[in-house]
C-alpha cells in the first residue's frame, strides 16, 4: 500500500484517478466514493455487474495447533462449524459488552485460518486479538500484502468464469477455492460479498491488483461492467439490512440488540459471552429496526427517533434514498416498546418531526 501524507492508498489508486473517480478519505485511504453517478452505480450491481476496490481491508492469518481455540474464543460464532473451504460471518465481542468489530473467518485448512476486517479497525482489531491470545497460535497481519476486488451482480460469475477453469458454479454462498484466474495463481475465489447482489470477492497478491481489475473490466464489457464506489457499496447494503461497523454496530452494541443472534452461538464460551446470554433470555432494551419514511426527507445517521409526544426514543444508524425501492429508508436503534413491525415513529429533521414506521430487515428481498 502507498502511503502519502498520512493518507494511504491502494494499489488501484492511480486506476481510480484515470478513471476520474471521486476520491475521498476513508478509513485513513483515499478511496473512490463514485465513477460517475451513485444510481447507475448502485443499479449497475442490483441488475448486471460492478466492481469495487475493497483492498483497504485488512488480512490476519491465523495458525497454528491451537488457532482453533484462539478463534472460537475471540468471535461469536462458531467456528467448529467450518471446514476447509467454508467461510463464516461473526463478530468479535468486547469484555464490555460490545463489539470491537465484524468480520469473515476462512478456514484455509486445519490451523490455518483467514480473519478479513474493517479497515478502521486493523490496528484496534490485531491489538484485541493478540491480547486474548493463550495459545499455541500466532496471529500475521498480512493486511499491506493483499488486494482485494469484490466482483458483484447477478452476472458476475458470467463473467468471471471467463477468466478461469474453476467451475464457479460449483463454489457455493460463503464457500471459497483458491485457483487461477487472468492467469494469476493463488487467487481466493470466495463467494462472498456485502451488496446482496451476489458475486464473488478476489483476494491477490498486490502487484498483481492492476491486473486483475484490468482483466475483469474486460470480461465484464458485454455484460455492462461499471466500475463502483463506496457510495453505491453502502446504498447496496443498507438495502439488504446489513450492519456497518461505526454506523449500525460499535464498541458499545451487542450483537442481540443488532439483530446478530445468527451469528452469536453459544455452544463454547466466547468472550463475555454470558452477557450476551443473558441479555437474549431476558430481551434487549433496544433494538436495532428497519424504518421506512412515510412523508418526505432522509433518515441520517445520528438523527433522532421520537414517538408522538416528541420524546426521544432512539437514534438513526445508517439511512438513504433507496435507489431500487425508490424510498427513504434507514436503520437504528429503538426502545423495544416501539420495534414491532409497522409502529409509528417519527424522525426529527431540521426540528420537524417527520413521519416514519418500523419496517421489516431487509428492506429488498
Amino acid at each position: 500500500m502507498g502511503n502519502t501524507n498520512g493518507i494511504q492508498k491502494t494499489p488501484l489508486h492511480a486506476t481510480h484517478v484515470a478513471l476520474g473517480a471521486k476520491m475521498v478519505e476513508f478509513a485513513g485511504f483515499d478511496m473512490p466514493i463514485l465513477y460517475t453517478n451513485l444510481i447507475e452505480e448502485h443499479n449497475a450491481v442490483r441488475n448486471a455487474l460492478g466492481m469495487f476496490d475493497v483492498s483497504h481491508m485488512g488480512e490476519f492469518v491465523i495458525e497454528g495447533p491451537e488457532a482453533y481455540n484462539l478463534l472460537e474464543w475471540v468471535t461469536s460464532n462458531n467456528v467448529a462449524a467450518l471446514t476447509p473451504g467454508k467461510v463464516q460471518y461473526t463478530c468479535l465481542p468486547n469484555d464490555k459488552g460490545g463489539i470491537v468489530d465484524d468480520a469473515l473467518v476462512y478456514m484455509l485448512n486445519e490451523g490455518r485460518y483467514l480473519l478479513v476486517v474493517n479497515a478502521s479497525n486493523i490496528e484496534k482489531d490485531l491489538a484485541w486479538i493478540t491480547s486474548q491470545n493463550k495459545w499455541n497460535c500466532t496471529v500475521l497481519d498480512k493486511s499491506n500484502e493483499w488486494s482485494l476486488l469484490a466482483v458483484q451482480g447477478p452476472k458476475a460469475k458470467d463473467a468471471l468464469q471467463k477468466l478461469t477453469n474453476t467451475e464457479l458454479e460449483n463454489i457455493p454462498y460463503y464457500q471459497f477455492e483458491i485457483g487461477n484466474m487472468a492467469g494469476i495463481d493463488n487467487v481466493i475465489l470466495s463467494n462472498t460479498g456485502y451488496t446482496g447482489a451476489g458475486g464473488f470477492e478476489l483476494y491477490v497478491k498486490n502487484e498483481n491488483a492492476v491486473a486483475m481489475w484490468n482483466a475483469v473490466i474486460d470480461a465484464g464489457s458485454e455484460f455492462g461492467i461499471l466500475p463502483c464506489g463506496l457510495g453505491a457499496r453502502d446504498t447496496l447494503r443498507l438495502e439488504k439490512g446489513f450492519c456497518l461497523y461505526g454506523n449500525d454496530i460499535d464498541d458499545t452494541t451487542s450483537p442481540i440488540e443488532a439483530g446478530l443472534g445468527w451469528i452469536t452461538k453459544f455452544d463454547s464460551p466466547f468472550v463475555h459471552s454470558e452477557y450476551h446470554l443473558a441479555l437474549k433470555t431476558n430481551k434487549p432494551t433496544k433494538k436495532l429496526v428497519g424504518i421506512e419514511l412515510i412523508d418526505r426527507g432522509i433518515p441520517r445517521n445520528g438523527y433522532a427517533i421520537e414517538d408522538a409526544s416528541g420524546n426521544e426514543i432512539g437514534r438513526v444508524t445508517s439511512g438513504t434514498m433507496s435507489p431500487s425501492l425508490n424510498k427513504a429508508i434507514g436503520m437504528g436503534y429503538v426502545d423495544s416498546a416501539f420495534s414491532k413491525l409497522d409502529t409509528p415513529i417519527y424522525i426529527s429533521i431540521r426540528e420537524k418531526q417527520i413521519a416514519a414506521k418500523v419496517c421489516k430487515i431487509p428492506f429488498l428481498m
